[in-house]
């Protein structure tokens, strides 16, 4: 499967009787029924690891573009209206800021790994909490409880599987928790946040800003309310789209389909 193609229903697979594997690509595993597979006896295998280190740095860079603003910035730049640079046209640095990161799995460690290199505190939420060897490496603190993160964090940034646990996550109470010059990142899946919630909150100005490698659907609406907001960044869900990661991907996938065909144990099998 590459962007979640075919859709893995009923009807494909009574057509498909001999299937033994599915290998999808990615991490995420919402688009699937694990149920449904495992009840025609279909195994199932998915490319986390390979993703996490450019999902990770696209994270940092999307903190990096909102916090100073480079998409502002060089569209003044390059304005045919620009005659001069204002002197008051700022942004926020990220040294010194508080990181919060809700889902603490390889991709939002790998991200505490590069915030620490930029002298940020760091907070956590996550459901199982790192070791404490883990935690002293970045420098990270836990926060059991979501809204002592969302309180104190300057930047929030999602890095979570979608599941009914966390569809829409971050709706109108958790924005309105975070401080006004706050920033949300989602890296994760689009149905972790309430988009309509996030909406109102952008234009009533209940957080500062938000960017965003992943919205729902992909690609919105060209009418959609989050394309005018200029406190928006959005990129079209491009967190493990490097070369070289996409070709791993590619191998992770053939290795797991020949080990499925002839019985051998399945790299990155989930169960």
């Amino acid at each position: 499967m590459w962007y979640h193609k075919p859709v893995i229903n009923e009807e494909l697979l009574q057509s498909l009787p001999n299937l033994k594997i599915v290998a999808s690509s990615g991490v995420g595993i919402d688009h699937l029924d694990l149920n449904l597979l495992s009840r025609y006896g279909v195994k199932l295998s998915n490319t986390p690891f390979v993703v996490s280190t450019d999902t990770a740095d696209l994270g940092l860079a999307l903190m990096l573009a909102s916090s100073r603003r480079l998409v502002e910035g060089y569209q003044m730049a390059v304005s045919p209206d620009t005659e001069y640079f204002p002197a008051d046209w700022l942004g926020a640095e990220l040294s010194g800021a508080t990181l919060g990161i809700i889902g603490m799995g390889t991709i939002g460690y790998k991200v505490a790994e590069r915030a620490k290199a930029f002298e940020m505190n760091i907070l956590y939420h996550n459901r199982n909490r790192r070791n404490k060897e883990e935690e002293s490496a970045v420098g990270a603190i836990y926060c059991k409880k979501i809204d002592d993160l969302l309180h104190q964090s300057d930047f929030v940034l999602l890095s979570v599987n979608l599941t009914p646990q966390t569809h829409k996550l971050i709706g109108k109470r958790e924005l309105e928790l975070m401080k006004p010059t706050a920033t949300l990142i989602n890296i994760s899946r689009g149905l972790v946040v309430d988009q309509d919630a996030l909406v109102e909150a952008l234009h009533n100005k209940v957080i500062k800003a938000a960017a965003l490698d992943v919205t729902y659907p992909e690609p919105l609406p060209r009418d959609h309310p989050l394309l005018k907001l200029k406190n928006v960044i959005i990129t079209p869900h491009i967190g493990s789209a490097t070369k070289k990661t996409r070709r791993l991907m590619m191998e992770n996938m053939t290795e797991s389909i020949q080990a499925g065909l002839t019985g051998l144990p399945i790299p990155n099998e989930v169960l």
